[in-house]
């Protein structure tokens, strides 16, 4: 019998650095951080490539529950640092009129690195995203699990989106953080790995040939970590609200364990081609909750909020065995309502296009259900 994979929780968020005065970008991660590790000993803070921008990932958590309190006191935790050097934290996946241009690097060697091999992309890549690791001990299970929720993927964006704005102006688009970070090479949707031989296999080529010094290179919207037993999810604009991201979390967790009670009865659900994937990507960040994504197993474009449905019953079963129905419920208020980016542009509207008026509401849900 397949052994039941740990589905353990971990959650990692970026976050704005905002200066409460102008509302815009502010770079002070090296006042947080000494040498890339953290001055303080509460949480370690992790810098990124722009120094606007700050990283914290929970511990690894055995339930929802748990992540949702390490993730609640994370939260808690950088705005109170931030306020005490006056200064506020967004969760948005990209500012709503910084530019990146005036944007400073973070001055460490990885990220110098990085600059110096992406050149203008990196410069650009001024994103903000939220990334969650479920726990997966088995490398086979690990990678049938890529395969088959890549179908998914696109929900979750849907789901998440946070990005309308860049530089000023409306994009047209829910999530243009998507699209900003495809323009990476080793991005957006997998192919299809038939075994954990054949992922490594990819790997190996791509190291052997210069092309990467390791698998943390591998930025696909899933992969399998390559330092931790975990399947990592990276497809998620950050949403605004904390509980929104807890119910991604959740139901991400669902899918994994029905796709291993699938494998347990040796079956699957069906995997498709990376072309058609990215179609639905594309559709989520273009529309979000709006549009409509395509169904493959019928062979026709459904509205969005029916698809996500149709994948709330499919797991159903697992959520309530896992006992997270209580944490998913944000779901439905967001099907009902809308995402962080329907909000950003209703109040964008409402205020002619004010958008110091879109960072005050973007810092207050950020902190809405914190202690």
């Amino acid at each position: 019998m397949i052994k039941r994979p740990a589905l353990s929780i971990g959650i990692e968020e970026e976050y704005q650095i905002i200066d409460p005065e102008t509302r815009e970008l502010r770079s002070y991660i090296t006042q947080f951080v000494e040498d890339g590790k953290m001055v303080m000993v509460e949480y370690e803070i992790m810098p990124e490539l722009h120094q606007s921008q700050v990283e914290l990932g929970t511990p690894v958590c055995e339930n929802i529950a748990q992540a949702k309190e390490e993730l609640f006191k994370q939260r808690t935790f950088i705005c109170g640092l931030a306020e005490s050097k006056g200064l506020k934290i967004v969760a948005a996946s990209t500012h709503p009129f910084s530019k990146w241009i005036d944007q400073q690097v973070t001055p460490f060697t990885r990220y110098l690195g990085v600059l110096e091999e992406m050149q203008l992309l990196a410069q650009r890549l001024l994103i903000f995203g939220m990334h969650v690791h479920v726990g997966v001990e088995d490398r086979d299970l690990a990678i049938d699990a890529m395969n088959v929720s890549r179908y998914m993927l696109p929900h979750f964006l849907a789901l998440s989106t946070s990005s309308p704005f860049w530089n000023g102006r409306k994009t047209g688009l829910k999530s243009y953080r998507a699209n900003i970070f495809q323009d990476f090479p080793r991005s957006g949707t997998s192919d299809i790995y038939r075994t954990p031989a054949d992922y490594d296999a990819l790997i190996q080529t791509m190291v052997n040939t210069g092309c990467i010094p390791n698998a943390s290179k591998i930025w696909w919207d899933a992969r399998p970590h390559h330092q931790y037993p975990t399947l990592e999810f990276r497809i998620c604009d950050i949403p605004t609200r904390p509980c929104d991201a807890i119910a991604l979390a959740a139901l991400f967790q669902a899918i994994v364990l029905w796709l291993w009670k699938l494998r347990r009865r040796n079956i699957t659900f069906r995997v498709y081609r990376r072309e058609l994937i990215e179609e639905n990507r594309w559709r989520a960040a273009r529309y979000g909750l709006d549009g409509k994504m395509i169904d493959f197993g019928k062979s026709e474009e459904l509205p969005a909020h029916m698809l996500i449905r149709e994948l709330l019953d499919l797991v159903a079963e697992e959520i309530d065995e896992l006992g997270t129905a209580e944490y998913i419920k944000p779901i439905e208020s967001i099907l009902a309502h809308g995402t962080s980016a329907d909000r950003q542009l209703q109040i964008y509207d409402k205020t002619d296009g004010d958008f110091n008026a879109v960072v005050d509401h973007l810092i207050a849900e950020t902190k809405e259900g914190l202690s």
